[in-house]
């Protein structure tokens, strides 16, 4: 019963390094084979070679691979987070967030077609996704698609959601509203995004260049120094040549 309980440790230890090893299955079997040789019968060895074998087979989870993917994207590899969503994909084709995240690092890379596909599958999967048509619509306005990109914060905004979402639309459909040159229009939005979050230091930035290039430069001014009272420093040269 004593050597049973010590085979099943060493084994849940062995298991379990080789889990949390990934990418030195060969060197950690190489480095074990001495100690394994010395401890178990060669049936048993076998064994556990037939789980390392087994483990390197299925590898990571799709979620492990998704984790994975993000961490590098966090820190901008986004090719390499492509690789690790692609991955997680193949083990899971239906999980929405693995699109949306390919998506955006898509995007990152200016591979603007492919992040609308992942955002049309993400969409597919969960048409309540509101992030996946925000994102979308960054994605068209990067495209040039202005009245497409309206059409998707539209969607946003109008599920009434409340939420950081519907004020980050706000915000981006204003932004494609000043390519139309729907400066009016822009500025209600921007309006709405202030509301929901007073301390956006970009939405002060954004509606004062439409107060620009609507000629009012003096409320302009006002918008790009509150920005700046709240972080943006972006405005400084704006302010400069236009702000007495």
């Amino acid at each position: 019963m004593e050597a049973s309980v010590s085979y099943k440790n060493k084994f849940i230890k062995f298991d379990s390094y080789i889990k949390n090893n990934n990418n030195c299955k060969k060197r950690l079997a190489l480095y074990y084979t001495n100690f394994l040789h010395k401890t178990f019968t060669m049936k048993n060895l076998l064994f556990l070679f037939s789980v390392l074998i087994i483990s390197a087979a299925f590898g990571q989870s799709s979620q492990e691979f998704f984790d994975s993917g993000f961490a590098k994207s966090n820190l901008g590899d986004y090719s390499g987070a492509i690789v690790e969503y692609n991955k997680a994909i193949d083990k899971n084709n239906t999980e929405a967030d693995y699109y949306t995240y390919r998506g955006i690092a898509k995007n990152y890379l200016k591979d603007y077609t492919g992040a609308i596909k992942d955002y049309n599958k993400t969409i597919e999967l969960d048409p309540n996704n509101l992030r996946a048509y925000n994102n979308r619509g960054n994605t068209k306005r990067n495209l040039q698609d202005y009245s497409g990109a309206i059409a998707d914060y539209t969607k946003v905004i109008d599920n009434n959601s409340n939420d950081a979402i519907m004020q980050d639309s706000y915000n981006n459909r204003g932004l494609a509203k000043i390519y139309l040159k729907e400066y009016a229009s822009a500025i209600a939005d921007y309006n709405k995004a202030i509301e929901q979050d007073p301390n956006d230091a970009r939405v002060f930035t954004n509606r004062g260049d439409a107060k620009q290039y609507q000629g009012k430069i003096s409320d302009a001014c006002m918008d790009w120094k509150k920005a700046q009272e709240l972080g943006d420093d972006n405005n400084y040269e704006k302010i400069k040549n236009f702000c007495k």
